[in-house]
């Protein structure tokens, strides 16, 4: 797939940034050669590859113990708040 200026004039636009001229022919060019590596990698048989969490597959991962080895003293820490009750912190209304 490839993006005429126009494309990258839009994403620009939508994304609250200025490009001048040189800028937008390189962001042109850049964006174009991102999205043909995507359809590359697309084009990728994945049917038989089962989806795994790690690259290396089987090697089994090292987890430290989950302990508890910090306090946090709630009350010193409302103490600084503007507003606070019954342990909770209050902030104003957002949403009616």
């Amino acid at each position: 797939m490839s993006l005429g200026p126009e494309d990258v004039h839009k994403i620009a636009s939508l994304s609250r940034l200025a490009v001048d001229g040189q800028q937008l022919d390189e962001m042109t060019d850049n964006l174009s050669r991102i999205l043909e590596f995507v359809e590359q990698l697309q084009a990728i048989d994945t049917n038989n590859v089962p989806p795994m969490a790690h690259p290396l597959g089987d090697v089994p991962l090292r987890l430290r113990d989950d302990l508890a080895d910090a306090h946090i003293d709630r009350e010193r820490w409302q103490e600084q708040a503007p507003d606070t009750a019954e342990g909770f912190y209050r902030v104003p209304k957002v949403i009616e």
